[in-house]
């Protein structure tokens, strides 16, 4: 065989391990991003951002992203690519022909060095710098936020200490009218601004944000001296917004992961001079060496894995790739914990991991060079086989001595039935598509519970959640992740069904028979309906119930406490117009404490009286004066205006009141993920009398019916894709998989996006990815030939 580098075996391997690669990088980052995409960037579209902002804020995250996928990508690449090979036997004749596992680890090796160099750069040099790029692009993005989200009859709390009600915002965009603006900067004595007009002034070069009312009036007291009351008058005032606050210079301190060496070397000196031991900064160092090495690890683990006599597929090599993934991360976070209770030194924990696979990998290679055509064996001790030995023959039967005749523990016997032949058919096809479909789910499940894990472990170590607490949230966070994937399963299950039919030309046989491509799909049709109905039970029935406990448990693994307060609506707005403002309400005494009420004219929208009350209890039964007032006053103050802003005092002590109801004041903010449709559509009615905008609440409201549909329009538009693409193999099949999850991910963010907008009926902002898809699958099956 000629020597040198590139020959063609290299080439070879080389070329069967690429495609794998980069398609499970794609999986791998598309699912890690995704968080991103259906949260932080619709809302950046709902508020304006520019899409090529919201692109550059997408790709400074890659990085974070790319730091794990890549050794994970290079391990899937192996063992896909390697499987391949094992699965056609072509691995046996290398072996026969003397090529051994040895002579294919030079070119693995060489394109192991390319991963690790790329993972070294993205963790030493790409993610701190693109850390700081994400924080100066949404500081710009806070900037240009700042002059234009007000909405009219809509509190916006965006501001510092400030509450900001506008009536009206003309159609140009250009200014408000009629405004309440309350500067809460000190709590014990607010003011409050009452203007005709205003608009905002803000200035990117000298970094200032100032709001500017005219024609209104200023009215400013101590909540507990009401006599030192002042209501002055303005033409034009002029109340400057902390820029430090609105759009920070620096943005949040950064973590440990993202410094760089030098300043984490900095840092651990500088806890070491306070007496503090710096091993999380030391771990953090030795990590960004350690993971890149991992490459050459997955690189032994891979061959030894991957070149075998298995015959099980590509999928079954993702899924195993899956659990050396979980293996190694689980291995590298007992280390951190031996670490944290000073069993190890900083400095070798994180290594660990990559000694002990790395040692499995050499043992497992050096095998599998001993017998290519054979599944590895390890050897148990003597005394196991020699117990068994003796077990086995103490229970042998007498026509078999020194044998066990297994004894089965549950015999069905089911009657032969004669099945027709597109019964049998359906079953064949609803055999590939399950494993299929149990394959993918698995493995991208297996990927959330890694990813979700690294996020936490630092929580771990730092003693504010326990391993169970974590797992307990894991649990409760599976819903709402098999509601993301399964799009994405189902999507790929019918993809490569079809296109291994098509590949191994028996789809050709199907339609020589009179078997339509329609009639061949119809039991991965089925079980898309299926799917559907599974998620929106999974919605109705678990999600909102398993992402409320699985919020509470994220608040307590992050803070270190539970939420023991409910974040009430500070501020409503009353059927009658008057605008509520409190501190906090006990929803088990149903008490109100440090309620301020607005009162306006319904003409002039001028201010008619303003009441602090110190605390309100509710009452259904109380009575006064043949009224039913509901709410009991303890102490406080009412002042009336005239119409030359004049007052009149009046204390108030053990008086009655008519405010809202008290579950106008008891309800939570609370996201559209948390509640199901019934619990959703009941919010948007109590938010719309509060004065709050739900355009969000009712795009998810809508997206609750239209979503579990995408399963179906999947499979629709997945079967004429097969057909056409097909032979090109499994794989391609799953790369057009993902450009139409990604595609559809997109268009769901975008259209809601718009919906929140107002730009577009939250109604059509649900149902367009699905209308768009649909009218593509229905082109495509009529269009294709059956």
């Amino acid at each position: 065989m000629q020597r040198g580098l590139p020959r063609i075996i290299d080439r070879y391997v080389i070329r069967e391990i690429i495609p794998p690669f980069l398609l499970a990088l794609l999986v791998f980052t598309f699912v890690l991003i995704i968080p991103f995409i259906l949260d932080l960037a619709e809302v950046m579209i709902a508020k304006g951002v520019p899409a090529i902002t919201i692109l550059q804020l997408t790709f400074t995250l890659l990085p974070q992203a790319l730091a794990l996928t890549i050794p994970m990508a290079l391990l899937i690449g192996l063992l896909v690519g390697l499987g391949r090979l094992s699965a056609d036997r072509e691995f046996v004749v290398m072996m026969a022909c003397g090529i051994s596992p040895y002579r294919l680890l030079q070119p693995i090796l060489v394109f192991s060095v390319v991963c690790w160099g790329l993972t070294s750069w993205v963790l030493i040099k790409a993610m701190p710098d693109s850390n700081q790029r994400f924080r100066e692009i949404s500081t710009e993005v806070a900037m240009n936020r700042a002059e234009g989200e007000v909405r009219p009859r809509v509190f916006f709390e965006d501001f510092p200490n400030v509450v900001l009600y506008v009536r009206e915002v003309p159609k140009n965009g250009q200014g408000w009218q009629d405004i309440l603006a309350a500067d809460t900067s000190n709590p014990s004595t607010p003011v409050i601004y009452l203007a005709k007009r205003g608009r905002m002034v803000v200035d990117r070069q000298a970094r200032t944000i100032q709001m500017v009312l005219e024609e209104g009036t200023r009215h400013s007291t101590k909540l507990e001296d009401p006599e030192a009351y002042q209501a002055l008058t303005f033409e034009q005032t002029i109340m400057s917004l902390n820029p430090e606050s609105v759009f920070p210079r620096s943005g949040p301190a950064r973590g440990d992961n993202e410094l760089p060496i030098e300043d984490l070397k900095a840092r651990a000196v500088e806890l070491q001079m306070q007496g503090i031991s710096p091993h999380r900064q030391i771990m953090t160092i030795h990590k960004k060496f350690s993971v890149p090495i991992a490459c050459f690890v997955f690189a032994l683990l891979g061959l030894a894995l991957g070149a075998s006599n298995r015959k099980d597929g590509k999928l079954a090599g993702f899924v195993l790739g899956i659990a050396v993934i979980f293996a190694y991360y689980v291995i590298m976070f007992t280390a951190e914990a031996l670490t944290k209770g000073f069993w190890l030194p900083a400095w070798f924990s994180m290594w660990v991991p990559n000694i002990i696979l790395g040692a499995a990998g050499i043992f497992l290679l050096i095998n599998r060079a001993r017998s290519a055509d054979q599944p590895i064996r390890i050897s148990l001790p003597r005394w196991i086989t020699r117990w068994r030995r003796d077990e086995t023959a103490g229970e042998s039967s007498a026509g078999r001595p020194g044998r066990r005749k297994p004894r089965p523990l549950l015999v069905l016997r089911v009657p032969h039935l004669r099945l027709p032949g597109p019964t049998l058919l359906d079953a064949y096809i609803a055999k590939q598509y399950l494993r299929i479909l149990l394959l993918t789910v698995v493995g991208l499940l297996g990927l959330f519970y890694i990813s979700t894990f690294i996020d936490m472990s630092d929580k771990v170590f730092k003693g504010q959640a326990s391993l169970g607490m974590v797992g307990e949230f894991l649990f409760w966070s599976t819903p709402e992740y098999l509601s993301y994937i399964t799009a994405l399963a189902v999507l790929l299950a019918a993809l490569v069904t079809v296109g291994l039919l098509t590949k191994n030309s028996e789809l050709i046989v199907m339609r020589a028979c009179g078997i339509s491509i329609y009639r061949t799909a119809l039991p991965m049709v089925a079980f898309a309906l299926g799917a559907s109905a599974f998620l929106f039970g999974m919605e109705e029935r678990v999600l909102a119930p398993a992402n409320q406990l699985a919020d509470r448990l994220k608040h307590i693994i992050r803070t270190g406490s539970p939420q023991t307060i409910a974040v009430n609506r500070r501020w409503i707005v009353g059927s009658d117009g008057a605008v509520y403002h409190y501190q906090y309400y006990d929803p088990t005494r149903r008490e109100l404490h440090g309620l301020l009420v607005f009162e306006f004219d319904r003409d002039t929208h001028a201010l008619k009286s303003r009441m602090f009350v110190q605390k309100a209890t509710y009452d259904p039964d109380r009575t006064e004066h043949g009224e039913d007032p509901k709410w009991a006053i303890s102490s406080g103050w009412r002042r009336e205006f005239d119409s030359k802003m004049k007052s009149t005092f009046t204390p108030l002590e053990n008086v009655g009141a008519k405010f809202e109801a008290a579950e106008s004041f008891v309800t939570e903010a609370r996201e559209p993920e948390l509640m199901n449709f019934g619990q959703l559509r009941n919010y948007i009615a109590e938010l719309k009398k509060s004065g709050y905008n739900v355009l969000d609440h009712e795009v998810g409201l809508q997206r609750k019916i239209a979503f579990p549909f995408v399963t179906l329009v999947m499979t629709l538009i997945a079967v004429p894709f097969a057909v056409t693409t097909g032979r090109r193999g499994a794989m391609y099949g799953i790369g057009v998989g993902i450009v139409l999850a990604l595609v559809y991910w997109t268009m769901i963010s975008v259209f809601a996006a718009f919906g929140q907008g107002g730009l577009i009926d939250p109604l059509l902002a649900a149902w367009a990815p699905n209308l768009i898809f649909g009218a593509a699958a229905a082109y495509l099956l009529l269009t294709v030939r059956t």
